[in-house]
């Protein structure tokens, strides 16, 4: 899933100064699971952002909903209507989603209201930890499903380097060092054969350094 984070108020506040109608879109997706963007937290922030304008004399109308995905076009154009009757609209959305509203509405400021930060999963109630680095070349069949690239703070391809200490990263003391984890979990399956191959250089022509990326899939298309 892609976890995301609310920016801080000063910075929305900043954005949509001067506006006097503002319209807040939800993502009832990914970061509603995150608990940063569903129908719940745009009533949170519109509440933040009448009070912050009213402590400052200024009048400010605010229109809140929720969506099922920001960054697919059908559900956009249903909100077609209260985006044009807006000054800008404030989307709780991923970045995806925003980039996605703002190309369908090019008359109207769309701002970010979250920082994107990774594809994640949940590990406990509350904590969100990063789990994949979208890189376009997986590994995770030789790795036993976990992820160096994403797991290595310095994205180390054969192993550990010299700085782990009793399965801890010397990045950070309390994360686990990555390669140590994909070691267990090979010893556990008895796949150890897969750490004696040389992984070669990365090829990031498939990550972000190949420029923006797209998947064409001919078979779905009508």
């Amino acid at each position: 899933m892609i976890v995301a984070e609310r920016k801080p108020i000063s910075d929305i506040l900043q954005m949509v100064s001067g506006c006097q109608e503002i319209l807040l879109v939800g993502c009832e997706t990914c970061v509603t699971v995150c608990q940063a963007g569903g129908e719940k937290e745009v009533s949170i922030l519109g509440s933040l952002l009448r009070l912050s304008f009213k402590k400052k004399d200024c009048k400010l109308a605010t229109q809140e909903l929720s969506i099922e995905r920001q960054c697919e076009w059908e559900f956009l154009e249903e909100i077609e209507r209260q985006v044009r009757r807006n000054d800008a609209v404030i989307s709780l959305g991923c970045g995806a989603g925003v980039q996605a509203m703002a190309a369908m509405y090019t008359d109207t400021p769309v701002y970010p209201a979250l920082n994107t930060t990774f594809l994640g999963i949940p590990e406990e109630q509350g904590i969100w930890t990063e789990r994949c680095m979208a890189c376009g070349n997986c590994m995770l069949h030789k790795t036993g499903g976990i992820c160096p690239m994403a797991r290595c703070a310095k994205n180390i391809m054969n192993g550990p380097c010299g700085g782990s200490q009793d399965g801890k990263c010397e990045i950070d003391q309390e994360s686990d060092c990555g390669w140590q984890l994909v070691y267990d979990r090979l010893m556990h399956q008895g796949k150890m054969e897969f750490l004696q191959e040389i992984e070669p250089p990365r090829d990031w022509s498939t990550s972000r350094d190949g420029g923006p990326r797209k998947i064409e899939r001919k078979d779905m298309i009508l």
